[in-house]
């Protein structure tokens, strides 16, 4: 069996986007663990990985998302395992999971440190595994090289083996590669992989949103499949909205207060992907009707906009299900640019 570890140096780097990528690309079956679940999902009294949620809705895997998963919590897993159960805990469910498949997907958590208490940082799972290691590392150049210099310098990385790095989301792959390949051969450190930074891949489907906040739908059910570009805060006028330059971008989602009726009225009639309402308040009766007749989600939700925008701007973005545009795009960016005979 083929175990391969997807891990990163830091949190949204990519690693499922990657994955699913590379699962596309190999065109063969595989399983997939996450042992550390690091993504809560909480749905119908049941706790899971998003990530494990993802990848089982899209490769419509015969797993439960819980299976797929040791645990979700330091203290529970330090109380349950030590060292020794936790790596006999680690082969069972890579066993379970893989089956009869060549290939099994272990993806490690938000970072190279996170669950090292517990020995299932992704470091201890490659070792403990015996899988190959591959490690995904993102941010602008210097980001980049940071990362990298200290991987070399500060990470013990023997009896593991280390296949190589993937640069993903590089804005400019071409210049990097005359700048600084050069100088990351010198340490000894093989990159298998530079993928560009492509935009489309950060735009979320007003669905998706949904599916990640604590929402009500109250109006423009058709609409959950508008993609939304850009962020307004609606916290002034409409008549003064429509002066701000910012507002006059596409596929915008507006953030604003339900009581600001002029406000929600001058964003349905621009281009406008959907409206959060927030402090639970229901505008009027004609402005459901109308959002309903456009298209446009109403989706209310009991914080305030403050609230609201931190949440969504702290929130990483991943493919779902049904945007397969965004499937084939990340199966493509992985074919064309990282070498997966080196894995």
């Amino acid at each position: 069996m083929n175990k391969i570890i997807i891990a990163s140096t830091r949190k949204n780097a990519g690693k499922t986007g990657v994955i699913i990528g590379m699962a596309r690309a190999m065109q063969g079956k595989f399983g997939y663990v996450k042992p550390f679940g690091d993504r809560l999902f909480y749905r119908k009294k049941r706790l899971w990985d998003h990530d494990s949620a993802l990848i089982i809705n899209i490769f419509n895997l015969e797993r439960d998302p819980e299976d797929l998963s040791i645990g979700f919590d330091h203290a529970k897993i330090k109380y349950m395992y030590d060292e020794n159960t936790i790596r006999e805990r680690l082969s069972d469910l890579v066993v379970q999971s893989g089956g009869d498949e060549n290939i099994v997907f272990i993806e490690g958590g938000r970072d190279l440190t996170y669950g090292a208490s517990v020995n299932l940082d992704a470091v201890s799972v490659a070792r403990h595994t015996n899988g190959k290691l591959v490690i995904v590392v993102s941010g602008d150049d210097e980001m980049i090289m940071d990362d990298l210099s200290f991987i070399r310098r500060y990470v013990d990385l023997s009896s593991v083996d280390l296949r190589g790095v993937i640069l993903n989301k590089v804005k400019d792959p071409d210049d990097f590669k005359n700048t600084y390949l050069d100088g990351i051969e010198r340490m000894g450190i093989d990159v298998i992989g530079i993928i560009p930074y492509t935009r489309e891949l950060i735009h979320m489907s007003v669905g998706t949103l949904v599916e990640r906040i604590f929402v009500k739908v109250i109006a423009g059910e058709g609409g959950m499949d508008n993609v939304i570009h850009n962020i307004f805060i609606g916290a002034m006028s409409g008549t003064t909205a429509q002066m701000d330059p910012l507002f006059k971008r596409g596929n915008k989602l507006i953030i604003t207060s339900g009581d600001r009726s002029d406000m929600i009225l001058t964003a349905l009639e621009s281009d406008t992907a959907c409206v959060i309402l927030t402090n639970n308040i229901v505008p009027s009766p004609a402005i459901i009707s109308r959002a309903s007749e456009l298209n446009v989600p109403l989706l209310l939700v009991s914080d305030d906009t403050y609230q609201v925008a931190r949440q969504i701007d702290s929130m990483d973005i991943v493919v779902a299900k049904n945007e397969t545009g965004k499937i084939h795009m990340l199966e493509n960016l992985v074919a064309e640019n990282v070498d997966i005979l080196k894995i």
